[in-house]
């Protein structure tokens, strides 16, 4: 043959496949684009000159990582649509008397084409937008932004490889699709999986029993240590069954809308249910992964998204006042001096104060049955997840903190949960009986139990002695590692926060280099680190998103193409017999109504059972507010139900062409 004709034929085959090829190539340089962008972020030293970002260079590296494992399980799953559609062209080629090793050649100058276009563009687009990308995550995290233009080829070199050796899997995985069949398989491929498939009720109900037992752990799990572990076992459970359910469930479903003689015979029901019956098989996993990747959609953004809009909210939660000034002292003498410190360097700076709060207390971890809490050095090892952190202080201190008039018998108690809640009339502790007298609404607290991942209980005791006696047995246990009675001192200012991080950072100052026992906090300090995380959370959420949501409209985009050209003979026999174009539409509307909407609805019933289960989690990084959270994830669902009958609209008129023409 002509030196050139295998490039030749390689090139005018992706030109002729330009219905399939072009969307799979603008997939691929999109994700190039994107794995660029986070990878050079990851490794801008720009990045480390702003202020506040210490999560972000982790974050983004992060972020590159998840797109590195996306791409490569998506363009695989992607490119096999392509062969399939490709297989009956193949097995001509090789009916003609082309070789399957000049098949293999064919096939690696389209790879090699495909990954050449992809990698300029994808390239040429990141490192266009790279800066673009640095100056949004200044504008996110609120810091000023270093001017340059950073190009890394060490960025280039890493895309280049990656791709380069996912691409060079993607070929060797179709010559061997193409080597391991007969040309009579090739030419039969596109008429594949047209045997009616058998109902098989055991992995239907395997699959409910998986996706109901997910959801039961979402919405039943309380305990916020088990919140991460249940969270992942809850997600594995909801995937497998999912595709379990899409993949035996929809049959099922299927065959008893056809027994149904006032739905399945009917025009627009009749052509569509019985041809969705004999391909569900093929089909139900690409709906499978359609409903899983528009749950993560919905999941990152809305969780994302609440905690950046509700970043007051959080810092308010971890900082209830804005410097908070914790003494270990266990000495009173010491303590005091402590407080006559800070007080002194207020008048010093004439730094204005106000909702001035002072209290005693004491803290530690205990663990929980029932009703009883004990405190054992083993159970941090046996009983991890029913860990929980008792925060004790005087009724006086309570009462004059917030402004109350309460009393209380000697044997009586106030509670207050932050997470877990308190359901028991009586708590017991160290041999004695309390008896709750009443369980408290609000409680003020001092941050460090927000910052914990276990669940607090706010214990107020009737008198100091009470307290002192349980310190005293929590040391007899704890020996070393014991907490001891003390001090909080927090304040708030009207100052601007460059002055109150200037005094913040003097109080500092001052207490260490007398080398006080103490731990300062400041919410105008923290701030930055705080937006810092959650915009990073954001940018990964929306970026990641985006990368999800593209892949959802590419797998549908196939689904209906994949579907069209099975479909396309059925329709003209069904024409030739009497049937017009406008039966023809509406059966195609029902096909598509019928299955094209049914992972949209899955996934809103996946993210609502999920929804207790995430605000567990989302506590655990000090966001509380469920009513913005439920906001977020109304208003994101409305939009990508909005987006999704979009791609309904668009995907089912190149269905349509397809069938018809």
């Amino acid at each position: 043959m002509k030196a050139g004709f295998y490039p030749k034929l390689a090139a005018g085959n992706i030109k002729k496949n330009g219905q399939a090829y072009f969307p799979y190539i603008l997939t691929c340089i999109l994700t190039i684009a994107m794995f660029y962008i986070f990878k050079s972020l990851s490794m801008n030293p720009g990045l480390n000159d702003m202020r506040g970002t210490t999560y972000l260079s982790f974050m983004m590296m992060l972020g590159s990582v998840v797109i590195g494992l996306f791409a490569l399980i998506f363009l695989f799953y992607t490119n096999s649509f392509l062969i399939k559609r490709r297989k009956k062209e193949f097995g001509v080629f090789n009916i003609l008397g082309m070789e399957k090793r000049h098949l293999a050649l064919v096939i690696g100058w389209e790879t090699l084409y495909v990954m050449l276009a992809s990698l300029a563009a994808g390239l040429g687009i990141g490192i266009a937008l790279d800066k673009a990308m640095f100056l949004l995550i200044g504008r996110i995290v609120g810091t000023e932004v270093v001017l340059g233009f950073f190009i890394s080829p060490k960025v280039i070199a890493i895309t280049v490889e990656l791709f380069a050796g996912i691409f060079f899997l993607i070929f060797l995985n179709s010559v061997c699709q193409i080597h391991i069949a007969n040309p009579i398989e090739l030419l039969r491929a596109g008429n594949a999986g047209e045997k009616e498939p058998k109902t098989r009720w055991l992995i239907a109900f395997i699959g409910a029993a998986c996706v109901g037992t997910g959801y039961f752990i979402a919405i039943t799990t309380e305990n916020p240590l088990t919140s991460i572990f249940a969270f992942f076992v809850a997600v594995v459970l909801v995937i497998l069954g999912t595709y379990l359910l899409f993949t035996a469930g929809s049959i099922a479903f299927l065959k008893l809308l056809r027994k149904n003689k006032n739905y399945y015979y009917k025009t627009r029901h009749f052509t569509s249910v019985s041809g969705m019956i004999y391909r569900m098989k093929q089909n139900a996993v690409g709906l499978a992964n359609i409903c899983i990747l528009s749950t993560m959609v919905l999941v990152m953004v809305t969780s994302t998204s609440s905690m950046m809009i509700g970043m007051e909210d959080i810092l308010d939660t971890r900082y209830p006042s804005g410097f908070m000034v914790l003494s270990h002292e266990t000495e009173p003498e010491r303590s005091k001096e402590v407080l006559e410190t800070v007080r002194a360097l207020q008048k010093e700076w004439d730094f204005r104060i106000k909702n001035e709060i002072e209290y005693t207390y004491l803290d530690f971890s205990a663990f929980c049955d029932g009703d009883t809490f004990y405190v054992e050095l083993d159970a941090a090892i046996t009983a991890i997840d029913s860990s929980h952190v008792l925060f004790f202080m005087t009724l006086d201190d309570y009462n004059r903190v917030e402004g109350q008039h309460k009393t209380l018998r000697d044997d009586e108690i106030l509670i207050y949960s932050n997470r877990t809640a308190y359901n028991e009339p009586v708590l017991k502790l160290f041999g004695k009986e309390y008896r709750v007298a009443e369980k408290l609404e609000h409680f003020m607290g001092n941050g460090t139990q927000a910052a914990s991942m276990a669940s607090a209980h706010y214990i107020v005791v009737p008198k100091m002695e009470q307290m002192e006696e349980i310190c005293a047995k929590q040391k007899e246990v704890y020996g070393d590692i014991s907490s001891g009675i003390d001090t909080f001192y927090g304040f708030d200012s009207d100052h601007e926060e460059k002055e109150q991080i200037q005094f913040y950072n003097a109080i500092v100052k001052t207490l260490k280099s007398r080398g006080l026992n103490v731990w300062i906090e400041s919410r105008a300090e923290a701030r930055t680190d705080f937006v810092s995380l959650y915009g990073g959370f954001f940018f990964m959420g929306i970026f990641i998103g985006a990368l999800f949501v593209m892949a959802t409209v590419l797998i549908i985009y196939y689904k209906q193409i994949s579907e069209g050209y099975d479909d396309r003979e059925r329709f003209v026999i069904m024409q030739k017999v009497g049937m017009d174009h406008g039966e023809v539409k509406a059966s195609i509307r029902s096909q598509v109504l019928t299955v094209f909407f049914l992972p949209l609805v899955v996934a809103g019933i996946h993210v609502a059972a999920a929804f207790p289960l995430i605000s567990r989690l989302l506590a655990l990084l000090n966001f509380v507010n469920t009513r913005l959270y439920l906001v977020c994830t109304v208003v994101s669902f409305g939009v990508f139900a909005g987006m999704y009958i979009v791609i309904y609209a668009v995907t089912a008129r190149v269905y349509y062409r397809i069938v018809t023409r």
